[in-house]
């Protein structure tokens, strides 16, 4: 399952909106195939695994499948999984978790009915890891909102007077392509564009694809040259479209009752856009607005070996000073790492 789980990684940045597989076809302790799912459309991880082991010259009739998700039965870009495991005569199946996509589930029962050995549970952790956004958009109907930070050792992410670039090292910027490069979407704040223009496409690291670019701007106020907006974006507005923008540059309104985005309704249409990972790359203000809507999942926060002082910007502005302490945001170490010159550390909120 360990390396079921290697192979799935290596679709990382390719496999959206589909989860990331890994699968090992194996007999005696000795591997007969592997494979993994590389895109959506093409053939999923089983698949590819039976054919490697046919391609090596070995016949996977009575072997064992170990799987990181368990095998689809149902018919969408791709035949069930289900199918060719029963065609290829496989006699145990092992699959680190269950399927959390109702459409697609219970693929075990049609396996365990038609006499395979169907175990679940090894590695489950690690592989619910790999797949926290299709997980999150599956059972919560939302992505899974992970926020980006960096910022000096007391907190900043900028000096009084806007400028940001650059507070952490080249290492650490390079680490944060990859988080991104993962991400289904990138969401950013008509602020942090007007003040920065960053492009938010993933250079740093090689990739097939580059996720969706999105700016929540109420006042459609986003310049018509804005790097974001070059090569198509969706811009989410509480009103009309800016007729100066690209024509490739899609547009959302989505008002709430007070005329501001409903950060909400977004990540439904998001979800239902197929995003599974939301990378956040925005300033205090909307840092703290998606906070305080308990939207956000993860905090990927880069520390630098600096202080820069008052009265440099912050990480996260609700809008309002808290009363007590009982309104804070309690969050959970998840990993703490050196990265070039800074650390990193990633915390998730904790659900009551």
């Amino acid at each position: 399952m360990s390396r079921a789980l290697a192979l799935a990684e290596r679709g990382l940045f390719t496999t959206t909106p589909n989860p990331r597989v890994g699968c090992v076809v194996a007999r005696d302790g000795k591997i007969l195939g592997e494979g993994f799912h590389v895109r959506a459309g093409e053939a999923h991880a089983e698949v590819v695994a039976l054919a490697d082991a046919r391609a090596r010259g070995f016949d996977p009739r009575g072997a064992a499948l170990y799987v990181t998700l368990e095998p689809c039965n149902h018919h969408g870009r791709t035949r069930p999984c289900v199918d060719a495991i029963l065609a290829a005569g496989v006699a145990r199946v092992v699959a680190a978790m269950r399927d959390p996509n109702p459409d697609a589930a219970h693929g075990a029962n049609r396996l365990g009915a038609a006499g395979v050995d169907v175990s679940f549970g090894l590695m489950e952790q690690e592989a619910r890891e790999l797949n926290v956004g299709f997980v999150s958009r599956m059972t919560r109907g939302v992505p899974w909102v992970r926020v980006k930070i960096a910022t000096s050792l007391d907190g900043r992410t900028a000096l009084a007077n806007g400028a940001s670039q650059w507070i952490t090292s080249d290492a650490a910027r390079a680490d944060g392509h990859r988080w991104r490069a993962r991400a289904c979407a990138v969401l950013t704040g008509v602020g942090t564009v007007i003040a920065d223009d960053p492009a938010l496409t993933v250079r740093a690291v090689e990739t097939p694809r580059q996720p969706l670019r999105v700016v929540i701007d109420r006042g459609a106020e986003t310049p018509p040259g804005a790097r974001v907006l070059q090569g198509g974006a969706l811009v989410v507005t509480a009103g009309a479209r800016n007729d100066a923008w690209p024509a490739g540059v899609e547009t959302l309104a989505l008002p709430d009752s007070a005329g501001k985005i409903d950060l909400h309704a977004l990540m439904r249409e998001l979800a239902r856009r197929g995003v599974n990972e939301l990378h956040v790359e925005s300033g205090a203000r909307l840092n703290g607005a998606l906070l305080g809507a308990g939207l956000v999942d993860e905090v990927l926060h880069y520390i630098a070996p600096s202080v820069l002082g008052d009265p440099a910007s912050g990480m996260f502005d609700r809008g309002v000073p808290l009363a007590s302490l009982v309104d804070r945001v309690a969050l959970a170490w998840q990993s703490v790492d050196r990265v070039g010159a800074d650390l990193r550390l990633i915390a998730r909120v904790q659900r009551t």
